[in-house]
């Protein structure tokens, strides 16, 4: 056991590339011998015991083993470990004193997405998750003109979602996103504007907004409210003539190979439309840290990927960059008043400051509570019958804090966990995406 804490890093954490094409990755006595030196240093430390369901399942199967350390843990368990993280990334960049440059070189976000990786190889995933992170196929079918209204009116039907949970392993009581016939995607063929790109700082002034699975069928109107918001800074705003998802509920699932095949569809468009001029982004924190983190570290050769990586931006830090500039319209003529604000954990994890916040926070009249925990959403982690009632404990300290300040909005980056919130709640009260907010504050 590692049986003192030594002092932490104090250096940046760096991350190394993923080896994900060697054999040694999917070799499951390597892993356990790398997850046992790994659980064997967590245990020791106990830091992030608040951050998700991980750690609590980890120390509990080691202080009920027989000898009370990781060596007493049955390799067998080491997978209850692995199935409650759900990559969010928190340890790494907020908690873990020992991520490298420490000699104890500790990433254990990717140590689970490698253990991820070898189950997916194994063929031990269920046929539900394997159909709830094909999350452009779901889309497809349900966003057919009748279906959609037939999926959307039998979700909200009790007795149709406890056979859904019998039979696909989906939580009855879980908030499942509507879908809408007519995509974003959809919505803004054809679209153009006039405005000329004005660029400010490293920003071009012009934006190719990637949409997003999420945001192209279930919120298409929040895509939308990020059109009027860009144009009415003298933002141009393109689409990728092709999209795929980005890849990560297929990277939390460990289907690495599913990743490599969306990344071969997005990067090189992505990559046509940087040298045209375009920045990048996008409305789901999780596909901008897709493009500028794991696809950087499973491609770390591939110079297409460094060229995104480069050009892809928060949309609330691109806005930001522009006021630093003097080039943010300030014109807001709507009060916000209370806004709880929860920070998404793969926005928190980019590095990039409050730019939400700060950007709220320069409407007048307007006071922004920041609420930085995890909602334990992860997309699908929450709707799943195993794991629904750890994800309603992981977000009631949010819950509490959204009660606690009697806001008049409240909402997140990530729009799914902004409904886990409402779930949460349960008072009938909607959120608000944070760039929904923005429109309404100018009036436009």
């Amino acid at each position: 056991m590692a049986s003192s804490i030594r002092e932490g890093n104090l250096e940046a954490p760096t991350r190394h590339p993923i080896d994900w094409k060697s054999a040694d990755f999917y070799a499951e006595e390597a892993l356990f011998k790398e997850m046992e030196r790994v659980f064997d240093i967590c245990h020791g430390c106990r830091r992030c015991v608040s951050l998700c369901q991980s750690f609590p399942t980890l120390f509990d199967l080691v202080d009920n083993s027989e000898s009370m350390e990781v060596d007493g843990v049955a390799k067998a368990d080491y997978w209850k470990v692995v199935d409650h993280c759900y990559l969010c990334d928190l340890c790494y960049m907020t908690k873990c004193p020992y991520v490298p440059p420490h000699e104890w070189n500790i990433d254990f976000p990717h140590l689970m997405l490698r253990a991820k990786a070898v189950k997916f190889n194994k063929g031990e995933v269920k046929l539900r998750d394997r159909i709830l992170t094909s999350t452009e196929a779901v889309g497809r079918f349900a966003g057919i003109p009748v279906v959609a209204q037939v999926v959307n009116a039998v979700n909200k039907i009790r007795p149709a979602r406890k056979m859904l949970e019998a039979v696909a392993g989906i939580h009855a009581d879980a908030k499942l996103p509507e879908f809408h016939s007519k995509p974003l995607r959809k919505r803004l063929q054809g679209h153009g504007s006039p405005l000329t790109a004005e660029a400010a700082g490293k920003t071009r002034g012009k934006v190719a907004l990637f949409t997003t699975c999420y945001m192209n069928r279930n919120e298409p109107g929040v895509g939308e409210d990020f059109v009027a918001v860009f144009e009415h800074n003298g933002i141009p705003v393109t689409t990728p003539k092709v999209e795929r998802c980005c890849g990560m509920p297929k990277l939390e699932l460990g289907d690495l190979e599913a990743v490599a095949a969306a990344k071969e569809v997005n990067i090189p468009e992505l990559a046509r439309l940087v040298d045209e001029g375009w920045d990048l982004t996008a409305l789901i924190p999780s596909c901008v840290l897709m493009f500028k983190q794991e696809l950087p570290l499973l491609f770390p050769g591939d110079p297409l990927v460094q060229k995104v990586k480069a050009a892809f931006y928060d949309p609330f830090e691109y806005l930001m960059l522009r006021h630093k500039e003097g080039k943010l319209n300030t014109d807001f003529q709507h009060p916000l008043g209370k806004v709880a604000y929860h920070a998404a954990c793969h926005q928190r994890v980019q590095n990039i400051g409050q730019k939400t916040r700060e950007a709220l926070s320069l409407v007048p009249g307007s006071e922004v509570e920041i609420i930085e925990r995890c909602s334990g959403h992860d997309g699908t982690y929450a709707v799943k019958k195993e794991f629904h009632e750890a994800s309603m404990k992981i977000v009631k300290p949010v819950v509490s804090r959204v009660q606690s300040a009697k806001a008049d909005h409240y909402g997140s980056d990530c729009a799914m966990a902004g409904h886990h919130i409402e779930n949460g709640l349960a008072d009938g009260r909607p959120p608000e995406h944070p760039i929904t907010l923005l429109r309404r504050a100018y009036g436009i």
